[in-house]
């Protein structure tokens, strides 16, 4: 009997669990509440854009002369403006060098041309009286020798005339380079001869460069040639020349002036492959017109700003938009995110231009997001609450 005890403990006990178990309260299921993801949105739709190409180059002239002397002697005068920063007109005179020995030359050939004239009136004199002697003979003119008409006398009195006027022309020119006048308008850079300097035929009197205008060079890539409009129309007459805004520092301000795209180079230069088109300001010093902004000097280092072509109907993608893989983040209409792939064919430093992928007015998600996956859930939020969360 004893031994019985046990068994019937066990037996009751497994009884007690199998009740407990069945008659135990059954947990009531919730169902889990999906997790949206706060994100920053933009909203984006097609527009106009028109694209800006940026370049930097240096101030040039258009045109920088040696000036140099054509004849010998001592410089007698200068002109008020031959000095460094000096400006002329053309036609200007520069430097006055001493004519005695040219003027002395004139003369001379004056004289020996007087002298060639009136060889040639008495050689003239002579053939036509030895024509009228021969005539006298009742032969025929064509019979007669040359020697007879004194021919050759007069065809060498009549070159004696021809050399005689060179030479006066030359004592001229000699005599009016002794005056040294401005080939067109400008501005002295450097002078190296002054009022009682002697000078020689080839002697380096001064560097002039020209003020009408100045020219930069501004390097293209072929990136920056696709964003240009109808390069055609360099050089041309036409009112729609590209325009270029040049941005530079004049005493520690920056300043604003504009230009004309005027020509392209015409080559890819072999060292960094780019192409160099040519900007022209007009009247850079502002002689022509001194209500215009401050002066743009010689040598100035300038950045362009060229206006380029106009896209239609792009979207304007801020460049931190852009996804890997070129995708976009959209918010779908069940506020839902969507990865749409695009593409694009221009940009700038703030843009990307959409032109595929993207259709009507599109949500965007602009903030950074760590894992994207295709459907979760976001809710979109001020960029401010968003960076208190």
């Amino acid at each position: 009997m004893k031994k019985l005890i046990p068994v019937a403990i066990v037996a009751a006990a497994v009884m007690i669990a199998l009740l407990m178990s069945q008659f135990k309260p059954r947990a009531q299921q919730s169902e889990m509440q999906e997790r949206a993801i706060a994100v920053t949105t933009e909203a984006l739709q097609t527009t106009e854009v028109e694209l800006q190409v940026r370049s930097q180059g240096t101030v040039v002239p258009r045109t920088r002369t040696n000036l140099i002397s054509e004849v010998s002697g001592v410089v007698v005068e200068v002109s008020p403006a031959f000095i460094v920063g000096g400006t002329f007109a053309e036609g200007d005179v520069l430097i006055k060098l001493d004519p005695t020995d040219y003027q002395v030359a004139k003369q001379r050939a004056e004289a020996m041309l007087l002298s060639a004239e009136a060889q040639l009136l008495s050689e003239q004199a002579r053939s036509q009286q030895a024509q009228k002697e021969w005539e006298m003979t009742g032969r025929p003119l064509e019979e007669a020798p040359v020697l007879a008409l004194r021919t050759p006398f007069l065809a060498e009195a009549q070159s004696r005339l021809l050399q005689a006027k060179a030479e006066l022309r030359q004592a001229e020119v000699k005599l009016q380079r002794t005056v040294i006048r401005a080939p067109y308008r400008g501005m002295v850079s450097a002078k190296s001869a002054d009022v009682g300097q002697y000078v020689t035929i080839g002697s380096r009197l001064a560097e002039l460069f020209a003020i009408d205008f100045a020219e930069i060079r501004l390097p293209m890539t072929q990136k920056d040639l696709s964003m240009l409009g109808d390069l055609a129309l360099l050089g041309s007459d036409d009112s729609g020349n590209i325009r270029v805004e040049l941005i530079g520092s004049v005493n520690g301000q920056q300043r604003l002036w504009e230009a004309d795209l005027v020509r392209s180079e015409g080559s890819i230069n072999e060292r960094n492959r780019v192409q160099y088109l040519v900007a022209r300001i007009i009247d850079p010093y502002n002689f022509e017109d001194s209500s215009q902004s401050v002066p743009l000097l010689m040598g100035t280092f300038v950045e362009a700003q060229i206006q380029g072509k106009t896209l239609n109907q792009v979207y304007p993608l801020p460049r931190h938009a852009l996804r890997s893989g070129n995708r976009v983040a959209v918010v779908d209409a069940n506020q839902r995110l969507a990865l749409k792939p695009v593409e694009y064919d221009f940009e700038d430093q703030s843009y990307y231009y959409i032109d595929r992928g993207l259709e009507g007015e599109v949500e965007i998600v602009t903030s950074g997001m760590g894992v994207m996956v295709e459907g979760m859930k976001l809710k979109p939020v001020d960029k401010l609450q968003l960076e208190a969360l």
